[in-house]
């Protein structure tokens, strides 16, 4: 695949912040998550990067260094720089491709809802006011999105991964990335019709958990955006168990 050849999701206005690297790493680390670059695919040239993101060569190389040291990527000389498979073993081992059943989801949310609700905490007390719009942003892209029928899965991670990046912690970052969108349970099961809901109505509690949580970030509370994001996920796994617990009934009343 020839990243040049494809919408390039990191073009967008140059965003001041305390560490340009860290920016860089945090888009180039989203189209890695997203599935934008796959594990083999080439990264965006040093000057593709340079151009997008406003920065100076000094600024990619530092960010492509971080990525390195955190198994992302290799870079092969003469050739360019390729993402890697997600490493076995010692590091992170989740695969999001298995995270398929209820079961599955149940389990990675119960790990969300511990490290989530500190990132929105952090964010709260560290998030920058060009981080605070993108996290806007992002809701925004859902609820138009919702409004036409449109895809509602991506501006959903965008947010959390948003939320994830003002706390400027590279691991909070990377483990978000590596689990990509299959952290948001409509990518892998219908959600709203397991939890018998009209879509319309889910997505709208959805929204409505999004912003509770935005508002606190954006007043920089950090109880209450710890309150706000454990509510929301805990939610959705509450809804998620009911239907396990349906569905569990009805297959042994079958029996």
């Amino acid at each position: 695949m020839d990243v040049s050849d494809t919408p390039n999701p990191l073009l967008r206005p140059r965003r001041k912040t305390q560490s340009l690297s860290q920016e860089v790493v945090a888009a180039l680390s989203a189209m890695i998550g997203n599935g934008s670059i796959k594990p083999g695919d080439k990264l965006p040239t040093e000057s593709e990067i340079m151009q997008s993101q406003g920065v100076s060569r000094t600024v990619v190389r530092e960010a492509i260094s971080r990525l390195q040291a955190a198994g992302l990527v290799e870079t092969r000389h003469g050739i360019g720089t390729f993402v890697l498979e997600a490493k076995k073993g010692s590091n992170i081992n989740i695969d999001p491709a298995t995270i398929t059943t209820m079961r599955d989801l149940l389990a990675l949310l119960e790990l969300r809802i511990s490290l989530e609700t500190e990132t929105a905490g952090l964010a709260a007390s560290r998030r920058t006011d060009e981080q605070l719009r993108e996290i806007r942003e992002a809701l925004d892209a859902f609820r138009e999105n919702q409004l036409s029928g449109g895809d509602t899965v991506g501006p959903d991670f965008r947010f959390h991964f948003a939320i994830a990046n003002a706390t400027g912690n590279r691991y909070f970052i990377e483990i978000i990335s590596h689990l990509g969108m299959g952290v948001i349970p409509r990518k892998r099961l219908n959600t709203a019709e397991l939890a018998h809901d009209q879509q319309a109505s889910y997505l709208d509690r959805v929204q409505r958990e999004h912003e509770d949580i935005y508002e606190a970030i954006a007043r920089s509370d950090t109880e209450a955006a710890r309150a706000a994001m454990r509510n929301h996920l805990t939610n959705s796994r509450e809804r998620l168990r009911r239907a396990q617990q349906e569905a569990e009934s009805g297959s042994a009343s079958a029996a």
